[in-house]
């Protein structure tokens, strides 16, 4: 389930990313998107490509990864996103929510550290 208003648009910085053509209020889901879950082994030869940045890491462990389908792939990270994402072991989802309004026209964020509002460096984030 993605939301029809929902669309993928060039970036100033950051090539592509997910845009949402209408207003959308806090907490609400817009996208519902089944994984494709790899083994350690898998991942660790993802890892030695550019799929490497369009995985998450998957597992009580993390030591599996999986590739998300749908949209999810193409939001980009913010320190201060805007949306958040919950991954479901059991059922192999991922569910993006809002965490505040979102104006038409605006770029939708995830924090890639798993928690919205984590300041944590990512792992291309050297400064």
């Amino acid at each position: 389930m993605i939301l029809p208003f929902l669309f993928i648009a060039p970036t100033e910085n950051m090539g592509r990313g997910v845009f949402s053509s209408e207003a959308i209020a806090a907490d609400v889901v817009i996208e519902i998107s089944p994984v494709v879950v790899l083994s350690a082994a898998d991942r660790a030869l993802v890892e030695k490509t550019l799929l490497h940045d369009y995985i998450f890491e998957w597992g009580k462990n993390n030591k599996e990864c999986c590739m998300a389908l749908g949209y999810i792939a193409m939001y980009n990270h913010s320190y201060s996103s805007n949306c958040e994402y919950e991954m479901d072991f059991a059922t192999e989802i991922i569910t993006i929510r809002t965490v505040r309004p979102i104006s038409p026209g605006e770029e939708l964020f995830i924090n890639y550290n798993g928690d919205w509002d984590n300041e944590a460096r990512v792992w291309f984030d050297k400064d």
